[in-house]
């Protein structure tokens, strides 16, 4: 089998499909941090080993010999602006993987990005690999699709002298999140801290799901090419229910009114600003849990990679019960026998 190199495998995608490779027979080498906590994959047989994300040179040595290269490091933020340290992530370390890349002569990078950097389609109908980016006259373009997506460009200009092929997953929803990232709205539901619904819509993908299609890019799929690796679309109010009724808690009841949302939001974003820190509740997060336009179609993957579009119950199941064997979901387990 082969030998992968996988960057940000501590997060939930990276995690995911580092245990996906090694279920298959591959074995891992994944670049850390100092100071990173690796515990997601403590059960597990991978090689570790520390590297700075931003040094070209660094980062060949960890490339020689590898069959691939999987890079899911990234800085997922819903700051408005563009920080030194948002694009040091998304973009600069993305070119040092890159030209590692090429300097090692690895045979093929999966580079993964996401679906925020394709769409909406002006009629809200769902978007797929050739919509034209137009998050910006959405009004959602912020700091993470805009860095994900000049990283995107920078590996696609790149293909003439290297064999990359992009993924853009949707949602991620499954266990394995330790910081939590995307998960923290399951933790939040199951331990009685949403007290409302909005609007918005989102489409939910198995992060497990996920991993499985990135490793049919390595292997089938297309030099130059994205694709969309999706899932489920839900409203909010539906993800929420589900969450709820697999943590065994009572759903939010109430909506909450956009006008209410919106001035959260602008304080947040003044918090921001005075505090130097990210905040919970910003405009940027206020407008994606409004929109209805974050609708996506994963036909080009399934098509040509074989990628399975899952129905999200068992990812929530799955990562409600890593959570609560964390102790990060002090609400007790519910019957889920009859969660597929």
């Amino acid at each position: 089998m082969a030998h992968a190199v996988v960057t940000g495998a501590s997060g939930l995608l990276g995690s995911n499909l580092t245990a996906e490779l090694i279920a298959q027979g591959h074995t891992v080498t994944a670049t850390r941090r100092r100071g990173t906590d690796t515990s997601s994959l403590a059960d597990l047989p991978v090689t570790w080993v520390c590297a700075d994300l931003g040094s070209a040179a660094e980062l060949r040595d960890v490339f020689a010999g590898s069959e691939v290269v999987f890079h899911c490091a990234a800085f997922v933020s819903t700051r408005r602006r563009i920080t030194p340290e948002i694009a040091a992530v998304n973009v600069g370390a993305t070119r040092a993987v890159v030209d590692a890349a090429i300097a090692a002569g690895t045979p093929r990078v999966v580079h993964t990005s996401t679906a925020n950097t394709i769409g909406p389609t002006p009629d809200g109908t769902p978007a797929d690999e050739q919509t034209p980016w137009g998050w910006d006259r959405a009004g959602l373009a912020g700091a993470y699709p805009v860095t994900k997506r000049r990283g995107e460009m920078l590996v696609r200009q790149a293909c003439d002298k290297l064999d990359a092929v992009i993924v853009n997953p949707t949602y991620l929803v499954g266990p394995r999140d330790a910081r939590p990232s995307s998960g923290r709205l399951i933790v939040e539901i199951a331990n009685h801290r949403i007290p409302y619904w909005t609007t918005g819509y989102n489409n939910f993908a198995d992060v497990r799901e996920v991993a499985r299609g990135m490793i049919a890019a390595w292997l089938r799929g297309k030099r130059g090419e994205r694709y969309i690796l999706g899932g489920q679309e839900l409203t909010y109010r539906e993800y929420i229910e589900r969450v709820a009724r697999v943590a065994g808690v009572d759903p939010p009841r109430r909506r909450l009114p956009y006008p209410v949302a919106w001035i959260g939001g602008k304080a947040g974003d003044l918090l921001e600003v005075v505090t130097r820190r990210e905040t919970t509740v910003n405009s940027m997060s206020v407008g994606y849990a409004f929109t209805d336009l974050y609708r996506y179609r994963s036909d080009k993957a399934v098509r040509e990679l074989g990628y399975v579009v899952a129905p999200i119950e068992p990812a929530i199941r799955d990562a409600v019960m890593w959570f609560r064997g964390r102790g990060m979901i002090r609400s007790p387990a519910a019957d889920v026998s009859d969660i597929p």
